[in-house]
């Protein structure tokens, strides 16, 4: 918990945190006639946030402070806090508020009035996405952080709040994942990465995101092998833990998608996609899905403790919740069993870092886990000719495979794991290739289903699939604020074995849940559910 010094610091053990520091300028008034006049009724001025001119407004004794989030940023201390720095104030720099103070005299009259009685101009911290980055460290027993804490007043009470219950008793009381270290890895740890990110967020402090904008700092960082074919190809891109992920593929080089809070405007895209794989075949990048690899003598029984679920037979794969100690969910998984002697657990990509690190502290001896999700990618088909699109190129029986099977197969010039299973709840198969196979396994796959109606499509098109079938995933309907029973997990656990949270989950069996996750049909004209 270091402010200033959190990287030097966190450096000191091998710990690189996604943080820097950015100057912020704001003005503090002399008495302002209107604050005396409230005071006499014993009122105070109440807080203001000014999207249109980035500031902030609120009293300060019988006068008004105003600070700016301009958009000419200046990062600070790029090369690291100098360790003789004492908080100093930085030299006053109203040229670079020049705009941002003349359109707040307009905003607010009274500010003309009123004689400046001094200027705050320091650094404070920010991570890519504004948020604190706070809990235990992969790698590091005993190592916690608690740093890039931009609004300190604000957040540290929440903070101090959920590390104590982290340390004492295993979890925070509520799902911290928005402030948890490990949302970020490795790709986060760039220097340019990071002024990049944490400029942004600080011009965009109070600027409305919409839910279906793309901002673009610090993009397109880690791409699919075949991320230039699927450009060209029309799609549109959206980012996923520093991967380029798929979000649909515009007929036009034209298009661009207007940001809103309503229906977007390429919502007859995603529509369009959606119908291809419920009436023909659709083909999906997955190289946007974590995948760990399991082997070791120790594999099995690792795998049967951290699993609440039975284990799949060789050939199989199986849903697999996984609970804290106390019976919360810490992932929704797909486990495949692969009958020669290596297992894998498939998950979401930008959880990597939150599973390996979940992995690492309930590590068993003789156990060999690798994360193999930048060295293993793919695509999956769905829809109702998924399968004489894929037996075109198997050199086996791959149209044999039985729901949740799966194997090794030939499929073109390449060799394949092959899973049954489809997120979109239609028939479908989970290709999963090396990365050097990516580009010719998508033309092959392009080839294979040109006559059967074939289209390729993104993940919005897959979140509208999933929900119309009431298939959860994590972060939406499932979180680690939730239990099995809330989320209709527990019909996935196996109580005749021991596993992690067996004890917390078998009390919330026989005392059912005051709540429970549903779905709900919404009427909407002009807007979506999301």
């Amino acid at each position: 918990a270091a402010g200033l010094w959190a990287r030097e610091v966190g450096a000191m053990a091998g710990v690189y945190f996604p943080l820097h520091p950015m100057e912020h300028q704001y003005i503090v008034t002399e008495d302002v006639p209107l604050i005396l006049d409230m005071a006499k009724d014993g009122l105070e001025h109440p807080h203001v946030m000014d999207p249109a001119g980035e500031s902030y407004l609120r009293q300060e004794g019988r006068g008004l402070c105003i600070g700016f989030y301009e958009q000419p940023c200046r990062p600070w201390a790029v090369d690291g806090t100098p360790w003789d720095f004492g908080h100093e104030l930085l030299p006053d720099d109203f040229d670079k508020i020049e705009d941002s103070i003349a359109f707040a005299y307009r905003r607010f009259p009274a500010l003309e009035k009123a004689g400046v009685k001094s200027v705050i101009h320091g650094p404070f911290t920010f991570a890519p996405d504004g948020n604190p980055l706070v809990g235990p460290v992969r790698g590091k027993p005993g190592y916690w952080c608690a740093c890039a804490v931009m609004a300190g007043f604000l957040q540290g009470g929440g903070v101090g709040k959920s590390l104590a219950e982290w340390i004492i008793h295993g979890e925070p009381e509520a799902d911290v994942f928005g402030m948890d270290v490990a949302r970020y890895g490795d790709y986060a740890g760039n220097k340019r990465f990071i002024k990049e990110t944490t400029g942004q967020f600080y011009t965009r402090r109070f600027v409305m995101t919409y839910p279906n904008e793309q901002l673009p700092a610090g993009r397109a960082l880690r791409m699919a092998p075949a991320h230039s074919e699927m450009t060209a190809a029309g799609c549109r891109w959206g980012a996923s833990y520093g991967l380029e992920v798929p979000l649909y593929f515009a007929p036009s080089p034209d298009f661009v998608e207007k940001p809103t809070l309503k229906r977007s405007n390429a919502f007859d895209i995603v529509a369009a996609e959606c119908a291809a794989v419920r009436k023909d075949v659709g083909l999906l990048d997955i190289t946007g899905f974590s995948r760990f690899e399991v082997t070791g003598a120790g594999a099995e029984a690792w795998l049967d403790r951290v699993m609440a679920s039975k284990l799949p037979a060789p050939g199989r794969a199986k849903l697999a919740p996984m609970l804290s100690d106390t019976g919360k969910l810490k992932g929704d998984l797909t486990v495949f069993n692969w009958g020669d002697g290596s297992w894998w657990i498939m998950g979401s990509y930008y959880l990597r870092e939150w599973h390996m690190r979940w992995f690492a502290d309930h590590m068993a001896p003789d156990v060999d886990l690798r994360d193999i999700s930048d060295t293993t990618v793919g695509f999956s088909l769905a829809g109702p000719k998924a399968r004489q699109v894929i037996e075109r190129l198997s050199d086996g029986n791959v149209g044999a495979l039985p729901f949740m099977g799966c194997g090794s197969f030939d499929i073109g010039l390449y060799r394949c794991r092959v899973g049954r299973l489809s997120v979109a709840g239609e028939l479908g198969y989970e290709i999963h290739c090396h990365a050097m196979d990516h580009i010719g396994l998508r033309r092959a796959l392009l080839q294979a289903g040109a006559d059967l109606g074939l289209r390729e499509y993104g993940f919005n098109a897959l979140l509208s699939l999933r929900l119309e079938k009431s298939f959860g995933i994590w972060s939406a309907e499932f979180t680690q604020g939730y239990t099995p029973a809330q989320t209709g997990m527990d019909r996935w656990i196996d109580w005749g074995k021991d596993f992690i949270g067996k004890t917390a989950a078998l009390a919330e069996r026989s005392t059912p849940p005051a709540q429970q996750i549903v779905t709900l049909e919404i009427d909407a004209l002009d807007a979506d559910a999301s």
